[in-house]
């Protein structure tokens, strides 16, 4: 009779595990064989202290798989699409139906698996969205420019993932003074040279703004 586990992701799914190993070095003999590597698959990660047969079933596994198979993995996603089986696949299908090493995927199996998933995808969109701190110098055209519609137009520029900071002038001779400026910017959504050639030099600010240069630029 073929061996069954259901839910070894749980506590009492690795411990009806437990109990079928004990006194076992693998799951269907004294040599690795496709029924290990089928619940191998089905243990997310190596199981603690509390589980000691297990666990040593899983480094047994985990050494042999290591060996036969040394190249270094980078992750990839499976799908299958819905196509009719020959008959070869469909008597293959049947020999794996007798196995019956999981059983059925129940509703719980389905919401651990997407919160996995989901927990996966919010890291990723994290470690993607890095923000940056940039400091820049605006300079008016001359010492005639009203350097406080300057600055009204530069803050009136909004975008996502856009925010601006602390400002103060700063004088560069003959009555000049350029404007310096703090912003936080989302890296993934603002390009600063976009901003600086698309909006700050362009109409309406074009009418008070000579150039922009990046005076500092670190990551947060």
């Amino acid at each position: 009779m073929a061996a069954c586990f259901t839910d070894l992701h749980t506590e009492s799914g690795l411990k009806s595990l437990e109990e079928f190993l004990s006194g076992k070095t693998y799951i269907s003999g004294d040599t690795i064989s496709k029924d290990d590597v089928k619940v191998y698959g089905a243990v997310p990660s190596k199981p603690g202290s509390g589980f000691p047969n297990v666990c040593r079933w899983y480094e047994s596994v985990s050494a042999a798989l290591a060996s036969r198979f040394p190249g270094k993995a980078v992750g990839v996603k499976l799908g299958q699409a819905a196509t009719a089986a020959t008959p070869a696949k469909a008597e293959a299908e049947d020999d794996d139906d007798d196995l019956d090493l999981f059983g059925d995927e129940t509703e719980e199996d389905k919401k651990a698996a997407e919160a996995r998933e989901a927990a996966k995808a919010s890291s990723t969109k994290k470690k993607e969205s890095g923000k940056s701190s940039v400091l820049l110098d605006i300079k008016p055209w001359d010492d005639e420019t009203d350097m406080k519609k300057l600055e009204e137009c530069v803050r009136a520029i909004e975008m996502p993932g856009l925010h601006w900071g602390a400002s103060k002038l700063v004088p560069v001779g003959y009555g000049i003074k350029k404007l310096q400026i703090m912003m936080t910017i989302v890296d993934d959504l603002v390009s600063v040279d976009t901003l600086i050639e698309e909006r700050l030099t362009v109409e309406p600010c074009d009418e008070f703004i000579q150039s922009c240069d990046i005076v500092a630029f670190n990551k947060i």
